[in-house]
């Protein structure tokens, strides 16, 4: 029986066994779209719509001027619940790590005292780190903590996780979260501590997170590298 699939469905299907089965690696440069459809026997306008599936499903990369790449694979986070950045990484097998670039106490501007429930005499902890998956940058965030809940703390206990650290030695217990997702492009500063170039998509994530008693614990605006991270939404 003569198969009814399309001669570009079959060029996916036999280049992405090909990936699978480690004869391109992950930042492997493919042949030109001419010597892939030479390779094949198919035009070029035939090659090219395999790429495209390919780059959309996430397997591939194309990058303007430079060739298709085959892609690393995103750090994916669920959009249910409240999870860390750790959590996430190691669920999908990769090891978490992260960069301070600073740590201080400082007195909350008027939306951390907004989002955090505080008043102005209070105080804030403030971070602002890279948080990497197998050392590969993934994000740059700030993150707004009320000092209260965590003086009691190390710096290491608090950088390493702050989820954890909280259920297991702080006996509170994660609870929902709020968040709002937004696209732009990498500024300067951005772009050198993700290894971007300056302009590329990132996505900006603003979560509040609460403890199960509704208390709000954390106030993080993060950038995430977009070619390196999706989230899935999940109903």
């Amino acid at each position: 029986m003569t198969s009814k699939l399309p001669v570009y469905i079959k060029i996916h299907d036999q280049i992405k066994k090909e990936i699978e089965d480690g004869i391109w690696k992950v930042g492997d440069r493919l042949p030109s779209e001419r010597e892939l459809s030479e390779t094949f026997g198919v035009s070029r306008m035939t090659l090219r719509q395999a790429i495209q599936t390919l780059a959309e499903e996430g397997i591939l990369e194309r990058k303007i001027g430079s060739g298709t790449y085959v892609a690393r694979q995103k750090v994916k986070e669920t959009m249910t619940g409240t999870t860390s950045f750790s959590d996430i990484v190691r669920s999908q097998g990769s090891q978490p790590s992260s960069q301070t670039i600073a740590y201080f106490i400082t007195s909350p501007s008027s939306s951390e005292m907004e989002k955090l429930e505080l008043t102005k005499d209070k105080k804030i902890l403030k971070m602002e780190r890279i948080r990497y998956a197998d050392d590969v940058p993934i994000c740059f965030e700030v993150a707004s903590i009320p000092y209260d809940m965590v003086k009691g703390f190390t710096k290491d206990e608090i950088t390493t996780s702050l989820y954890q650290t909280l259920e297991n030695n702080g006996h509170r217990m994660i609870g929902k979260s709020s968040q709002s997702i937004s696209a732009l492009s990498a500024s300067e500063t951005i772009a050198h501590y993700l290894d971007l170039k300056k302009g590329d998509a990132v996505l900006r994530l603003r979560q509040v997170s609460y403890l199960q008693d509704k208390t709000p614990f954390e106030y993080v605006r993060s950038q995430y590298a977009g070619e390196r991270f999706e989230f899935y939404l999940e109903k």
